[in-house]
């Protein structure tokens, strides 16, 4: 799961985040300790600390003094959006720049994108039926 080259603190974070989002590690439920995370992954503690302490930051982790760290409550949405205004910078605002070069609008890109929906539909299904 480590990857060199990343921050290990924010490898931490993420995987906690994918967590999240996946569902394994649900609204109020107890996160994995600093001592937890750095065992697992052979890591100092301090390290381990530093990538909690960004989800508290963010809100997405609460402390509970004496008990532990909890997946805060709207943890997901807040991670959803995120993601969504990351998704939104990468990809749309290129894709929204490049149209306009060619002169498309708001409309042709939905019938693209639609067009494009369901070819990438028709092609999974396709693959999955070869399996």
């Amino acid at each position: 799961m480590i990857e060199e080259g990343r921050p290990l603190f924010l490898q931490i974070a993420e995987a906690i985040e994918e967590s999240i989002l996946d569902g394994s590690l649900v609204e109020d439920a107890q996160a994995p300790s600093t001592n937890e995370l750095a065992a697992f992954h052979r890591i100092n503690p301090a390290t381990a600390a530093k990538g909690v302490a960004m989800l508290v930051d963010k809100g997405v982790l609460i402390k509970r003094r004496g008990i532990g760290m909890f997946v805060a409550g709207g943890a997901r949405d807040i991670l959803l959006g995120e993601r969504r205004t990351a998704f939104a910078e990468r990809f749309i605002d290129p894709l929204i720049a490049e149209a306009r070069t060619l002169g498309l609008g708001a409309e042709d890109l939905t019938a693209l994108l639609h067009e494009r929906t369901q070819h990438a539909e028709r092609t999974a299904s396709t693959e999955g039926s070869r399996a």
